[in-house]
């Protein structure tokens, strides 16, 4: 049998141990799992309790069974889920009874949802956001991904496709029927005027400067400056814990350490950089290249220095850079000094850090306003909105060659939502996206 054609086991919930446990069965045998083990398929949707054996009549444990029949079903096949004592002898125990069963198998990463999209329960974009909302670090991120998962993108991709499919259905119209007496002669005038609003839509989408993929990767700031200054430190209290190895001694950062914050549900990388300086030793020259490098990706710098002076600040492609006074402790600051973008701070006691870190919820909310609306959240959503942004100007600058050249363009912009969905010659795609999944899911 086809391993597509086999049915599958998982563990769908955390690591064993745990008080509960959930094993999901989908396939043609699920219903046989179930009379094999439980003794009987209860009704569908209604948890029943019963005890457990393998295949000599041992008890396994006492639990809860489901039974879903499909296409009514998470994965649009036969389901059934054993809720059990989440010790690793019960899963273990259910598990070898499982793979007792002819034509049953362990799921792979993923297979459950991949079955979901091959059965249409869900299209690519509605399981990209299951991924996310899987591996979502904060509350924004949450809701971001949820949108997706219940159709954000998705919902508009099919309307998009379905008049683009309108359009292209009045374009051929008018190419095959074009001596019927019926077929209005002004058909290529309604299906311009669409296609113009379709591709002033999904261009005003790529527009929004990559809001929703910005919500989903998150912020990223960079501690840069001197040797000494005070980086490392600042980096563990932002982080609330010892993340790097703080020293007296110069050149002590190598490489850049990252921290990922959660700052009022805003997704936020923090990262530790070597202090640039002019260096000899070939180590440290390296740590200063990865230093300017990711610096200059950030999207806010916090500038260490230790005195009032005028340091050699070193400038990337960042947009937006705060000098950050460190050592106050030792040498004040003075007032006339201190302003919006430049916030004094020791380090090391804690001092002035709490005011840092509002200045960055601040910034963070601002940064991110209205990127929950985004909706592109990956590069491939980019890619694909943009390719049929292109076919539908292609077949607007094609007025005057002729309604067959018009149509292809049509068709190029369709197939492009199509993929974009999974519905068309996604194959190729399909591994990369579900194999990142976890066991179960």
């Amino acid at each position: 049998m086809h391993p597509r054609e086999q049915t599958i086991f998982a563990l769908s919930t955390g690591r064993a141990p745990s008080a509960i446990a959930v094993v999901r069965v989908s396939g043609a045998r699920a219903k046989d799992a179930l009379r094999a083990i439980a003794g009987r398929a209860p009704a569908p949707r209604q948890a029943a309790r019963a005890v457990l054996c393998d295949a000599v009549g041992q008890p396994i444990d006492d639990s809860l069974v489901l039974w879903f029949p499909g296409p009514g079903s998470a994965t649009g096949e036969d389901v059934a889920e054993f809720h059990i004592h989440g010790g690793r002898a019960v899963v273990a125990a259910l598990f070898a009874a499982l793979s007792e069963i002819r034509d049953m198998r362990p799921a792979e990463p993923g297979e459950f949802t991949r079955r979901a999209f091959e059965n249409g329960r869900l299209d690519l974009t509605e399981a990209e956001g299951l991924d996310d909302l899987i591996h979502a670090d904060t509350e924004q991120q949450r809701r971001l991904a949820l949108r997706q998962l219940r159709g954000l993108l998705g919902d508009r991709v099919r309307d998009w496709r379905e008049r683009i499919i309108g359009a292209s259905a009045l374009i051929e119209a008018g190419i095959d029927f074009s001596d019927e007496g019926d077929v209005p002669t002004e058909l290529i005038v309604a299906a311009f005027c669409d296609i113009e609003l379709l591709r002033d839509e999904i261009v005003e989408v790529l527009n929004k400067q990559g809001k929703g993929e910005r919500l989903r990767d998150g912020l990223l700031v960079a501690i840069a400056g001197p040797p000494n200054v005070g980086k490392s430190t600042l980096i563990n209290q932002l982080a609330r814990r010892e993340v790097a190895i703080v020293s007296p001694h110069a050149g002590t950062t190598r490489d850049v350490i990252e921290v990922q914050l959660d700052l009022e549900g805003f997704p936020v990388t923090v990262i530790d950089t070597a202090g640039i300086r002019d260096s000899e030793d070939p180590v440290e020259k390296e740590g200063v290249r990865r230093a300017k490098e990711r610096a200059g990706d950030a999207d806010l710098v916090l500038w260490l220095t230790e005195n009032d002076e005028a340091s050699e600040e070193w400038r990337g492609d960042h947009a937006v850079l705060w000098r950050v006074r460190n050592k106050i402790d030792i040498a004040p600051v003075e007032k006339s000094k201190a302003g919006a973008k430049v916030f004094p701070i020791s380090a090391h006691h804690g001092d002035g850090v709490a005011e840092l870190v509002d200045a960055l919820v601040r910034f963070a909310v601002e940064f991110f306003a209205t990127r929950e609306d985004g909706l592109i959240t990956r590069a491939r959503h980019r890619e694909g909105l943009s390719e049929a942004a292109q076919a539908l100007d292609r077949s607007l600058n094609l007025s005057n060659e002729g309604e067959e050249l018009i149509a292809e363009e049509l068709r190029a912009a369709s197939h492009a939502l199509g993929r974009l969905l999974g519905r068309v010659d996604v194959e190729e795609v399909l591994g990369a996206i579900f194999e990142k999944f976890c066991i179960g899911k």
